[in-house]
């Protein structure tokens, strides 16, 4: 009985010193460090993820952001494809992703700019949060206007294409049936919101790399900053 009751109490004190260890590690770091760490953090995370994205083949390439017809039109899809008429389904999807890839470029500059004007507050709140913290900032900061650049340079890659208009009124009807989302009716619409939930994808991708293997991050600040974290 007592050494089951001493290894209950090594346990106990083990888990409260770890937590109080935690604490110390997050109020340890000075403004400075957290927001400088987490600046740098966010500037790699995101230009990583804009230049795997922004490249031929960045989304049509890769099946975890490739852009596809919304559900309700892959029946339309596949009936194309039975009669014949399968590259023309194929040069959708292609000019939808690469419509994509030319507007995630654009990106940079905004996401740069949105780490610049985090306040010590949202720092100190990204560091405590989640794995992908730092990202749900970036779709808070980012998101209107992000859309607002993406929406032309989507409209100037659909609008050489047949099937655009097509898109707009076979999806404007599945809507009014509830066949197709109502956000998914407009192929410009369509493709900047897919292009932005593919480029929040990835940015969550390098936070949670940065995350858990700060010291792989190749930069002290970043390293010092989520390593304090982790311990």
């Amino acid at each position: 009985m007592k050494i089951h009751f001493a290894l209950c109490a090594t346990i106990l004190f083990a888990a409260l010193a770890g937590a109080q260890a935690h604490a110390l590690d997050l109020s340890g770091l000075s403004d400075k460090d957290a927001v400088a760490g987490l600046k740098e953090a966010l500037n790699k995370g995101s230009v990583a993820a804009v230049t795997a994205l922004g490249r031929p083949d960045g989304f049509l390439g890769n099946a975890r952001v490739r852009i596809p017809l919304p559900q309700g039109l892959q029946q339309l899809e596949a009936m194309m494809r039975g009669l014949g008429m399968g590259k023309y389904a194929d040069e959708l999807v292609t000019t939808m992703n690469r419509a994509a890839e030319s507007a995630v470029v654009e990106a940079k500059p905004l996401l740069v700019d949105a780490a610049k004007n985090m306040s010590v507050r949202d720092a100190k709140a990204i560091l405590g949060g989640g794995e992908d913290a730092a990202t749900q900032y970036f779709r808070r900061s980012t998101s209107a206007q992000l859309t607002q650049k993406f929406l032309p340079i989507v409209a100037r890659a659909t609008q050489k294409l047949k099937l655009a208009d097509k898109y707009n009124e076979f999806a404007g009807k599945g809507a009014k049936f509830g066949l197709v989302d109502a956000k998914d009716a407009n192929l410009n619409d369509y493709v900047t919101r897919k292009a932005l939930d593919g480029l929040f994808l990835m940015i969550a991708d390098e936070e949670r790399n940065i995350r858990r293997d700060p010291v792989g991050a190749a930069s002290g600040i970043i390293s010092k900053v989520f390593g304090a974290i982790g311990r």
